[in-house]
């Protein structure tokens, strides 16, 4: 389980957003629902708002960097979709990091660990 899988489909988003359970916080928006595939899967979205193809992609980088330090600690058998916010760009990586972290608590997606 260390390849990561993209969503690419337009479909698999757009039921995401519709089934899926959405988390808010001021740099982030997390979308969730669970997939019959038994593996994680996950998107990234930057709209325009962001600002330009400078700021997009660093947005994209500093999200996918937080999901891949979490990936190990993910239950199996999810979709994601993390929508990047006006802030995203500007805020330091460990802010993204603690605000996925706190979404997939109370998702309750993340694997308890013990001790």
């Amino acid at each position: 389980m260390s390849e990561y899988i993209t969503i690419k489909e337009n479909r698999d988003f757009s039921r995401i957003y519709k089934r899926g359970k959405s988390f808010v916080s001021p740099s982030l928006v997390t979308y969730i629902m669970k997939n019959r595939l038994h593996n994680l899967r996950y998107g990234i979205t930057t709209g325009k708002k962001i600002g330009n193809a400078v700021k997009r992609t660093r947005a994209r980088r500093v999200i996918r960097a937080s999901y891949y330090q979490l990936y190990s600690e993910i239950k199996p058998g999810y979709d994601f979709i993390f929508v990047a916010r006006g802030k995203t760009p500007f805020v330091k990586s460990q802010v993204i990091y603690a605000e996925m972290k706190k979404h997939l608590k109370q998702a309750g997606v993340l694997i308890e660990k013990q001790g």
